[in-house]
């Protein structure tokens, strides 16, 4: 085995696979706090300048090879050393190996003024567009918001680099959904520092991929040309240098060495973007999730009660001429009614510093908040963003306080049951808090008129989630991402169904 130049005297370098080039394993400093995974090379000095590159990819396009070719660059590894470092193992292996879905910080510090003028802080995205499901790419988009949220985390970003193969001639679905779940998440001000980093290039022009991304209409920064400002690299740097390919696995890394040259130029230039907008499109994007997902629940609650009222509209067609008489009749009806029901829960990360749950509003007795809130003990200590600067609700139908929601291992679920329901208890149901002229309607006009009130409800609340989306297209950067087409369906599909009862009560008319 070959002994490898010691990179820092403080980083123990095991062997891993002996031959041409030996490859090492980087020892890393880990640490975990929250949902927040770092690693860091060498100790960070606070008066020299960091570039942050955030990497967004499918599996499989070679983002962890991307991280040592960089890694390897930084620390002035050359071909003649015929060593090859590694912090990141294969990326299908980990895939396989790993069901989480953790935001990984890579910080590469103490070579600053050898190889770059700056250090390096990588932020790798695993598990995107991977094949387990989407709910997997909603909990990163969670994460990448703890990591620019959090006090130790990451406020500011040079660079965003979609990764993709040169040899990809057009966007699978699944890549665009990646690159636009992504480029979803950030304000406006971030376009130019969007770049693509094209692996696996054999050192020729990657015009089908050039084409595909402006196909897909990927916004990003533009060269010159206007093309997508894109740089290239090969992922053989690790691979045995046999005798047949050892001229081809050089030019390669040559090629790949001026590449990561200019890119690095770029980085250089480039001015890091504040964080504020895309954690405002963050915030945004989870309230209105939440405030979604609380009106399909408050609709299909309404719903209910329309179905119930027209059972009861049924029934008095049924029994018109005992209640003409003043006789009474008994049947029955399904009466909606909420339910507390259990969830997965209870203290999460890293010394239990976070309570996964549900956040509820008792008055309201809505679920505000299920998915993916892991955020502190309770509302009250939590910073969870569904609640405004006011300390009140944005998803529950009062918009009540934060002091009367709860953090539990439970939601509310809509249930029905039957009831006996008898012309008295009727009667009783729709006279109550009625006055003056509404006490005079008849009991089917007082139906009627709580069936309109019902759908006006359903109005008002489609109105105010189109506002919501309306308000992320003023500030994202791409908001025609499969997490707002999907909210879109069902609101339009609302809407459709509104307008189609709107038409049928005026031809009534």
């Amino acid at each position: 085995a070959q002994s490898a130049p010691d990179p820092k005297p403080q980083v123990l370098i095991p062997l891993i696979q002996s031959g041409s080039p030996a490859i090492y394993k980087l020892k890393l400093n880990e640490t975990t706090v929250g949902t927040l995974r770092r690693k860091t090379l060498g100790k960070r000095s606070l008066n020299k300048i960091n570039k942050t590159i955030l990497l967004v990819g499918e599996t499989g396009t070679g983002k962890s090879t991307l991280i040592n070719v960089l890694v390897n660059y930084v620390m002035g590894v050359e071909w003649e050393d015929d060593v090859w470092f590694e912090i990141v193992e294969d990326e299908q292996r980990r895939q396989s190996q790993s069901q989480t879905s953790d935001v990984v910080v890579y910080q590469i510090f103490g070579f600053e003024g050898e190889t770059l003028p700056y250090s390096l802080t990588i932020i790798d995205t695993p598990g995107y567009g991977d094949t387990r499901d989407d709910k997997s790419d909603d909990i990163i988009s969670k994460r990448l918001l703890d990591c620019f949220s959090s006090d130790d985390g990451v406020h500011e970003i040079n660079v965003v680099g979609l990764v993709l193969k040169a040899t990809d001639n057009r966007l699978s679905d699944r890549l665009r959904y990646v690159f636009d779940s992504v480029v979803s998440l950030f304000g406006k001000n971030m376009e130019k520092n969007i770049v693509a980093l094209m692996t696996h290039s054999d050192g020729g022009p990657p015009e089908d991929a050039l084409k595909a991304l402006e196909d897909a209409k990927i916004k990003c920064s533009k060269n010159g040309e206007n093309q997508p400002l894109h740089f290239l690299f090969n992922n053989r740097q690790s691979k045995e240098r046999t005798r047949q390919f050892k001229m081809t696995f050089k030019f390669l890394w040559d090629f790949t060495v001026d590449q990561i040259s200019q890119f690095t130029d770029f980085l250089t230039k480039t001015e890091p973007q504040k964080l504020n907008t895309t954690l405002d499109v963050m915030k945004k994007r989870i309230k209105l999730t939440a405030c979604i997902i609380n009106l399909q629940k408050r609709i299909e609650f309404i719903e209910l009660k329309q179905t119930q009222i027209q059972a009861e509209q049924k029934l008095l067609e049924k029994y018109k001429e005992k209640m003409k008489k003043n006789e009474k009749f008994c049947d029955e009806v399904d009466e909606p009614y909420k339910v507390k029901e259990p969830i997965e829960g209870g203290h999460w990360g890293f010394l239990w510093l976070s309570y996964k749950g549900a956040i509820s509003c008792l008055v309201c007795e809505e679920t505000c908040h299920h998915e993916g809130c892991i955020h502190s003990w309770s509302p009250n200590d939590s910073c969870c963003v569904i609640f405004d600067d006011n300390g009140n609700c944005t998803a529950c139908t009062e918009k009540c306080r934060r002091s009367v929601h709860v953090k539990e291992e439970w939601i509310y679920v809509n249930k029905t049951r039957k009831v006996t329901v008898t012309n008295e208890t009727m009667k009783r149901k729709y006279e109550e808090n009625k006055a003056g002229t509404e006490n005079q309607l008849s009991l089917l006009e007082k139906m009627e008129r709580k069936m309109e009130e019902l759908q006006n409800e359903k109005h008002k609340w489609l109105e105010e989630s189109f506002q919501h989306i309306v308000t992320l297209e003023g500030i994202a950067l791409h908001v025609d991402s499969l997490f707002t087409l999907v909210h879109l369906d069902f609101l339009i599909e609302k809407m459709e169904d509104i307008k189609y009862q709107e038409k049928k009560r005026a031809n009534w008319c």
